[in-house]
């Protein structure tokens, strides 16, 4: 993998940690995630005006991916309605990995080194120690936790064949985030109703940054996959938990014990060896 795109994904890991924190911070969560959509929507759908669409054999891909993002979302949002960020997050990043490199093995024929193939276990096994509270995993949101890390994997693997098929990496990401920004209000307001939608509360603004964040972050992480593989991708974009667990312990009060410090050197040693 070359060096500036290990650079491009582990900067859109900062940025997914910070829109992630921003997430966890508010008080309503689902709202705070479809203003986001709204945001991915509306950024979105002004890029494609000027970029001609991807190769119709990716159309289908790029629509399975924003149904899979929906139920991201959702199950996201309620595992963090339980979860504190040093915990849910982990889980549901940790996980991802192992799976997406199983999925791109199985239905897009990837294979990776033995050395990458460590690097993204000691990525994976970190991750997940982070959210060990001594020798216990006590995590209230535990399913939402792992079906949120399951639909990362899924929605990953989907974009990874998409946009090579795609030939265009930048519309391929424009198109797929705009049926994805649209789907989201669409169910919320199935859930709740058109008036507590577009009614404007505290949080607003920050929650439309995070959305164009969430948007710049995964656009970049698209783009690697149509250069580099995917698990290697989705190990490198999840040392976002490094940040969390940096964001967590300094603007949320979560701590940051010896044990976990030691995950975070896994992470480290894993990302290096992918790198």
């Amino acid at each position: 993998m070359s060096f500036h795109i290990v650079l491009l994904i582990l900067f859109a890991a900062l940025l997914h940690a910070g829109w992630n924190a921003l997430l966890r911070a508010g008080d309503d969560r689902l709202w705070s995630m479809t203003v986001m959509c709204l945001a991915v929507a509306g950024a979105s759908s002004i890029a494609a005006l000027f970029l001609a669409p991807p190769a119709s054999a990716s159309w289908g891909y790029a629509a399975l991916s924003a149904v899979l993002h929906v139920g991201y979302n959702l199950f996201l949002v309620r595992s963090y309605r339980v979860g504190d960020l040093g915990q849910t997050y982990p889980i549901a990043r940790g996980c991802s990995p192992i799976l997406v490199t199983a999925g791109a093995s199985l239905f897009a024929g990837e294979r990776v080194g033995s050395a990458a193939l460590l690097g993204i276990a000691l990525v994976s096994g970190g991750i997940i120690a982070l959210a060990f509270r001594g020798r216990k995993l006590q995590v209230p949101s535990l399913p939402y936790a792992l079906g949120t890390g399951c639909f990362i994997a899924a929605y990953s693997v989907a974009d990874g064949i998409g946009v090579r098929l795609s030939e265009a990496p930048m519309a391929y990401t424009a198109w797929m985030s705009a049926m994805w920004g649209l789907l989201m209000p669409a169910v919320y307001i199935g859930l709740r109703g058109t008036h507590r939608l577009f009614a404007m509360r505290r949080g607003f603004a920050a929650a439309f940054a995070g959305g164009l964040v969430s948007l710049l972050a995964y656009g970049i992480v698209i783009y690697a996959m149509s250069e580099a593989p995917m698990g290697a991708v989705s190990a490198l974009r999840e040392t976002s938990v490094l940040f969390a667990a940096l964001i967590g312990y300094l603007f949320l009060g979560e701590s940051l014990t010896i044990p976990r410090l030691l995950a975070c050197a896994a992470i480290a040693a894993g990302t290096f060896m992918i790198g």
